[in-house]
């Protein structure tokens, strides 16, 4: 089989336009064939008849970019480098000028073949005449129906538009891969794909994102103060910080697996908004120095201080594949130090002290299983930075359920209700407790029970799905209490309290 017939799982997803997650599940089924992680464009077809369509995703999203009210500015953000671009057209044509040769040498071989059956054909006898006719009869039938100029495959057009707008990247020995696009570093294109690479400054002052290419080419895009060896340098050794991808990349690179890969960290952060969003409830923006990012996975909390020496831990509202911005969801606690000093004192760009990450309350990004976010109260911060990761990771289906002690309780509806508008693989339903969600017990307790109960009864998916609850203690412990007793896995039950 030839190479250049397979893609990777990412590449293939992004030509159909679904989900790795739908190609992989196609794979486990039996119903498309992978080769060590690579399908088949032939498979594609056959699962995908209807991807021989005349419009081209990429090509329309070119399309869209041009069109918007930023035109040139965001265009120009959106289009690789011009070196790159030139890098990449000119493999193209490498591969369009080999592509060529063999064409040559095939009709030098068919010359030599047909010069070689007029020969025998001399010396031959009628019959051995007749079936050399037939044989020659065949053969340009056959060759003039392989090389029929109106035959063309849709997805092999639309991977060549794509080798040019986004190179892609895999990453040894965890097999992630990625793809980079617009003028985005190696590391930059990583984090929007909700892959953690090490990293520390993202500056190219600390060396801390320093990666081997295995094969492929890539092109130093940023400056930087640290200094790579020659030694390494001649071994291949890049900072991903600086660097972008010009042809598909191979590198080794260390990727975060759980909570102990990502070190402890202390930045000094700027406060860059900070205003309400609903009755006592305010959204907090901090955002770090360029040089000095936070590294934290989704669901993470970090404890902060304002004012010199008001301290409170808190999750982080927001999703890792923007470290530099960092978002919070505070609820008024009127006596509380730091809740009244955000609320009442704190100011635009005052320096917050920023310390962690700490906690275990994170997404299995290797379960193929559905993912059930269970969000009471403010649990949602929690919640909405595991769902924004998931996104990230194209996961298959995502199915939310907020339930507030009030109505007013639910702060940022219309969030998940866009999630919910835009994204097929995504489920989102309210609920009303109709008491305080902080205090649970007796005939409260019961309520509860009877809604999780009826959702779990309304959604048989559920019991095969991974359950992430998060909100205030007393209600998290009871829906915890409830789904191991229906008999999930404490494995598949992830619990982060919320105060």
């Amino acid at each position: 089989m030839e190479i250049a017939t397979l893609l990777t799982v990412t590449r293939a997803a992004r030509l159909l336009g679904v989900t790795r997650a739908v190609l992989q599940k196609k794979i486990q089924n039996g119903e498309m064939i992978s080769f060590d992680g690579m399908v088949t464009v032939e498979s594609l077809l056959a699962c995908y008849p209807d991807a021989q369509l005349e419009d081209d995703a990429e090509f329309a999203r070119v399309a869209k970019i041009r069109e918007l009210a930023f035109g040139k500015r965001v265009f120009e953000r959106a289009m690789p480098d011009a070196e790159v671009l030139a890098a990449r057209l000119a493999e193209l044509g490498k591969a369009l000028a080999d592509s060529q040769g063999q064409v040559s040498q095939f009709n030098q071989l068919l010359n030599k073949l047909w010069k070689k059956l007029d020969e025998i054909e001399e010396k031959a006898n009628a019959d051995t005449r007749l079936m050399l006719d037939k044989l020659k009869l065949w053969v340009r039938n056959e060759v003039e129906s392989a090389m029929e100029p109106g035959f063309s495959n849709p997805l092999a057009i639309r991977d060549t538009m794509l080798r040019v707008m986004a190179a892609q990247v895999t990453v040894l020995p965890s097999k992630h891969d990625f793809l980079v696009e617009g003028r985005d570093t190696l590391l930059e294109a990583a984090m929007r794909s909700g892959i953690p690479l090490n990293y520390g400054c993202s500056g190219g002052n600390c060396g801390l994102c320093k990666a081997k290419i295995v094969s492929g080419q890539v092109k130093k895009t940023l400056n930087h103060d640290f200094v790579i060896s020659e030694t390494e340098k001649r071994q291949g050794y890049v900072l991903l910080c600086s660097n972008t991808a010009v042809s598909d990349v191979v590198l080794e690179a260390s990727v975060a697996g759980s909570v102990q890969d990502i070190p402890f960290q202390q930045i000094s952060a700027r406060v860059k908004k900070a205003e309400a969003f609903a009755t006592d409830m305010l959204l907090l923006h901090l955002q770090t120095p360029r040089t000095q990012r936070l590294r934290f996975l989704a669901g993470q909390s970090v404890s902060l201080r304002v004012g010199g020496a008001f301290s409170a831990e808190l999750p982080i509202a927001s999703c890792p594949c923007d470290e530099r911005n960092l978002l919070f969801h505070l609820r008024r606690q009127p006596g509380n130090l730091f809740s009244d000093y955000v609320f009442e004192h704190l100011k635009c760009n005052e320096s917050v002290e920023v310390e962690g990450p700490q906690g275990e309350f994170i997404l299995h990004e290797k379960s193929p299983r559905a993912l059930y976010f269970f969000a009471f109260d403010g649990g949602f911060a929690p919640i909405r930075s595991l769902i924004e990761h998931a996104l990230s990771l194209n996961a298959e289906s995502i199915h939310l359920h907020w339930t507030g002690s009030s109505r007013e309780a639910i702060y940022l509806p219309n969030v998940a209700r866009a999630w919910d508008d835009a994204l097929d693989n995504f489920h989102y339903l309210e609920h009303v407790a109709g008491f305080d969600l902080r205090a649970v017990s007796g005939r409260r307790e019961e309520k509860l029970v009877s809604l999780l109960r009826e959702i779990a009864c309304s959604d048989a998916g559920l019991m095969q799905g991974d359950v992430y609850l998060a909100g205030p203690a007393s209600a998290v412990l009871v829906a915890e209490q409830f789904f191991l007793a229906l008999g999930l896995p404490r494995t598949r039950v992830s619990v982060a309290i919320i105060n």
